[in-house]
């Protein structure tokens, strides 16, 4: 009888993590499920010290050589309708797959289930983090998820649950030249797949310097941005209608040179900044952010990342009379 989900953890030199991650999920309170651990041809010991005595856990050794080709193989032998990602290094609590069962059984409309987090590390949780979090953690409607999504990645990744004929009509994961979840997920949204999340923290989500978040190019922020700008250029920008970046500075600058990369015009930007309005950035005008207000057909990119930045835009453009989502999107 096949497992009602299939857990699959890609693993390289989990080191002192591994077994703990691993036994987060063999203790889960939903134990009709399969945990597959795939080798991606790891060197510190850490799988040959796993303890096999749980015949729901299998060990094999990965196809290919990275985390996106580890995770497939995983993926070619999973049983269940569900498939569950799980990290080496974070810790599942002990509902979490009986809640996002829960969630996706009651939400048939939804594809992808993440979950809430709470980031952990050995010294303190800094201020940036924390913030991080509690936007992670305000990302459950499909709704807010879909609005959000070109921000950041409103799923961690090793939170997901996917049903599994969607994620292979997906094509699992691949390995471009930008995060591969963020990349998935993407795809998933390109498609019209609705993802989700229940209430509630679900894993914890450990935070440290050796994470591929702190150690691979392809997470860099230029990266990220390549990423959403690629796939908003493809799928979700207007083709009819002016398009403004919000904000002058590095941010806004790069927004304009990854979407001209993509064939897309932009007709200017707007800035709150004195020394830049009135100016010319890329060769385009800077005009004062009243100038959304008159350009009434124009579709509003909003490139500014500072902290504070995002309610203090939504409330300008509430007062302008535009629709977050219809008339603008925040890319930062």
């Amino acid at each position: 009888m096949p497992p009602r989900v299939s857990v699959v953890l890609p693993v390289r030199d989990g080191g002192p993590w591994l077994a703990a991650a691993v036994a987060s999920i063999l203790d889960q309170t939903l134990s009709e499920l399969e945990l597959i651990v795939v080798d991606d041809h790891s060197r510190d010991g850490a799988v040959e010290r796993l303890d096999r005595g749980d015949p729901r856990l299998q060990v094999i050794d990965s196809a290919g050589r990275g985390v996106s080709a580890a995770f497939n193989t995983g993926l070619a032998r999973a049983r269940g309708p569900l498939v569950a990602r799980m990290d080496a290094d974070d810790l599942a609590l002990p509902n979490r797959l009986e809640r996002q069962v829960a969630y996706l059984e009651a939400h048939p409309e939804i594809a992808l289930c993440g979950a809430c987090v709470e980031i952990f590390a050995a010294g303190a949780v800094q201020g940036g983090n924390r913030r991080y979090q509690a936007w992670l953690n305000a990302c459950r409607e499909p709704a807010t998820i879909r609005r959000e999504l070109f921000i950041e990645s409103p799923i961690p990744n090793p939170t997901v649950v996917f049903r599994a004929r969607e994620l292979r009509a997906l094509g699992g994961y691949r390995d471009p030249d930008w995060p591969e979840d963020y990349d998935l997920f993407l795809r998933a949204d390109a498609a019209g797949l609705a993802m989700g999340k229940p209430d509630g923290v679900l894993l914890r989500w450990r935070e440290h310097a050796g994470r591929l978040t702190r150690t691979d190019d392809r997470y860099a922020r230029e990266r990220f941005q390549a990423a959403k700008l690629h796939y908003l250029a493809a799928h979700r920008l207007p083709s009819d209608r002016p398009l403004i970046v919000w904000g002058a500075g590095p941010t806004g600058a790069l927004t304009h040179d990854l979407l001209a990369a993509e064939g897309v015009a932009m007709a200017g930007f707007v800035d709150v900044h004195p020394r830049r309005i009135g100016g010319r950035k890329r060769g385009l005008p800077v005009w004062p952010i009243e100038h959304v207000r008159d350009a009434a057909s124009a579709f509003v990119l909003a490139a500014v990342g500072s902290a504070g930045a995002r309610p203090r835009i939504r409330a300008c453009m509430d007062r302008f009379g535009r629709v977050e989502g219809e008339d603008y999107l925040f890319v930062a």
